[in-house]
């Protein structure tokens, strides 16, 4: 069989990140600029190729100073680092259960991650394009990204708490 090309369909796909505030609460930000595409040997998708990236300059938190922040040399240094990128990325499936494995480059710092993945199937939508659908969950410690801002409170919380959830909707369209 030969390789499928997919690439990621912006209009019905979301990336977001969950972070802890204060301990007590969460905060949900997202990227609304990003592009990634799959290649695939089965229509399964088990051991497809894997490539994502999103500019930093598009993070929403649905607050604009916070999003300032973040855009900063504090956390992304997004004038410096534009880009956050996921290469090599080889989709896997293991015990019925499918996996993401991949490099995530955020600022200089490149960490093995994996993403559990939720394959939602393939179907044609009413315009004759083939879709695939999934979600993707996982955690990673920001700190180990250089993302190392913080501040305490009097009461000795922390601001922004370490691990970070990914949670990603993704639909691929076929080429």
């Amino acid at each position: 069989m030969s390789t499928v090309k997919w690439t990621i369909d912006p209009t019905h796909s979301e990336i977001n990140f969950k972070v802890k505030h204060l301990v007590i609460s969460t905060v949900t930000g997202k990227f609304k600029e990003f592009e990634g595409e799959a290649s695939t040997p089965s229509e399964d998708f088990d051991g497809a190729k894997v490539a994502f990236s999103a500019n930093i300059d598009s993070i929403d938190t649905n607050q604009s100073d916070r999003d300032a922040h973040l855009k900063s040399e504090d956390f992304f240094d997004a004038e410096k680092f534009p880009k956050l990128s996921f290469d090599n990325g080889v989709l896997s499936k293991e015990g019925g259960e499918y996996k993401l494995k991949g490099d995530l480059t955020i600022k200089e710092t490149t960490k093995s991650v994996v993403l559990d993945v939720d394959f939602g199937g393939v179907a044609e939508d009413p315009y004759g394009n083939t879709k695939a659908g999934f979600e993707l969950e996982g955690k990673i410690s920001r700190k180990e990204f250089g993302l190392t801002w913080n501040a305490v409170t009097e009461a000795g919380s922390v601001v922004v708490g370490d691990p970070i959830r990914i949670l990603a909707s993704v639909q691929l369209i076929k080429e």
